[in-house]
């Protein structure tokens, strides 16, 4: 690998960072594209390798693989300001929207630009869904994958972590045993780059992260808003696979029916909010604080108590991140060659699409319908729409902005002014007329 000038490589993943908009997808395609394509910083081989291992982890994946990849090119440094400056621009952004939701909220504008974007936000998931189907479900194992993990968790509700070490294991079975043709033991690898201090940051990272989530309990009490967001996110952080995508049913669920942060729209708006702005999609979460803080706050709560929530929340979430590279991308590293591990590997990628089609599945029914119906029976936990709920004038948005992505192919920004603008026309008209 070529020495890399570190100035150099900062301006890069700050242009990362600032460009990332459109999800998983479009963020790893857009590293690919520089550092692979434009800048030659890393090899196909490589590049793909530490997406399936990243794909492996809790967490936003994208971000995941920056921190890898600058750890690769500059060690420990490398790796936190790439992963860093991945999520400080839409940080940023999230926590000014967020201000002006509380704000402006219940203004008729700010409900149609919500309103609007949700409608948006159901076209870029499709269309993330597909990208990252063309890309992961190649040959006849991979698509039964996917659609095993989907059926996994949209008819039966099973745990993320359950489907995606199961897929994990049916890929390395396979190696084991059946060789598949896919396998990549006798690609040409390029030598294993020790970096000094790898362990000790990994430490680090653990310890603050630890002592972050210990010292809120055993100082604010377990029943402190800020005590419980800190353990929330903590074990979020543990359990949730598949990124912002596969994370989203489980914080709405516990956000809006257990802590009772937030409305089941403002869950969507969040969603909204992150699709609109750079960085991974679980920035989100940060919404999600926010409103926790700026409603049960102490010793009042605020905008003060909502920034320390939404601070707190990106601390306890991507802190791990850091964590899961620096202790495991050196022993990744060295396992390049071993067929098995990145046939499992290859395998939970594609399990991690049948993820995603569940999570898209929940959020149109979500956002479509205002009722839902929930099916158990024989094992079986299936959420159903009210048909009589459908909300006509979103569809009637989401079908314009389908027909935009996918028939005109616009970008991503022109989309989402677009479906805005829609929105707040139609909440005008609603109440005037």
């Amino acid at each position: 690998m070529t020495t890399i000038p570190f100035g150099e490589a900062i301006s890069v993943w700050w242009r990362i960072g600032v460009l990332s908009f459109g999800g998983p997808a479009g963020q790893i395609a857009l590293m690919h594209r520089i550092l692979v394509e434009e800048k030659g910083w890393v090899d196909e081989a490589r590049f793909l390798h530490a997406l399936n291992y990243c794909m492996l982890l809790p967490g936003p994946e994208a971000q995941q693989l920056a921190t890898y990849v600058g750890w690769l090119l500059h060690g420990v440094r490398g790796g936190l300001v790439a992963g860093l400056l991945f999520i400080l621009p839409g940080a940023v952004a999230i926590l000014a929207l967020s201000w002006l939701y509380v704000l402006l909220g219940d203004l008729a504008v700010v409900e149609g630009l919500f309103f609007g974007l949700k409608a948006a936000v159901l076209a870029i998931v499709a269309q993330a869904l597909l990208r990252i189907a063309g890309r992961a479900l190649q040959g006849l194992l991979k698509p039964l994958l996917a659609l095993a993990a989907f059926t996994a968790l949209f008819v039966f509700s099973l745990p993320f972590p359950l489907v995606v070490i199961g897929a994990g294991l049916i890929g390395y079975v396979g190696a084991r045993f059946f060789s598949p043709a896919d396998a990549s033991a006798a690609v040409p690898l390029a030598p294993v780059t020790v970096r000094p201090g790898t362990r000790t940051a990994a430490i680090t990272c653990l310890l603050l992260w630890l002592g972050t989530v210990g010292g809120l309990v055993l100082l604010l009490g377990p029943d402190n808003v800020f005590a419980q967001i800190s353990v929330f996110f903590a074990k979020m952080a543990l359990i949730t696979f598949g990124g912002a995508y596969a994370v989203l049913s489980y914080v709405a669920q516990q956000g809006v029916e257990h802590y009772q942060w937030l409305q089941p729209g403002e869950m969507l708006d969040g969603l909204a909010m992150a699709e609109t702005t750079p960085g991974p999609l679980i920035l989100v979460t940060q919404f999600v604080g926010f409103l926790a803080g700026f409603r049960e706050g102490l010793p009042q709560p605020g905008l003060l108590t909502a920034t320390a929530g939404a601070l707190l929340t990106l601390w306890v979430t991507f802190l791990p991140c850091f964590v899961w590279i620096f202790a495991g991308a050196p022993h990744v590293e060295k396992l390049r060659g071993h067929r098995a591990l990145s046939s499992a590997l290859a395998a939970i990628t594609a399990a991690v699409v049948g993820v995603i089609a569940n999570l898209a599945l929940w959020f149109a029914l979500n956002a479509l319908f205002t009722e839902q119906i929930r099916v158990t029976n024989h094992g079986i936990d299936l959420l159903l729409p009210q048909l009589d709920s459908l909300d006509g004038p979103l569809l009637a948005i989401a079908v314009i902005a389908c027909v935009l992505v996918f028939v005109v192919r616009i970008g991503i920004l022109p989309l989402l002014g677009l479906c805005a603008g829609l929105g707040v026309a139609w909440t005008w008209l609603a109440t005037t007329l």
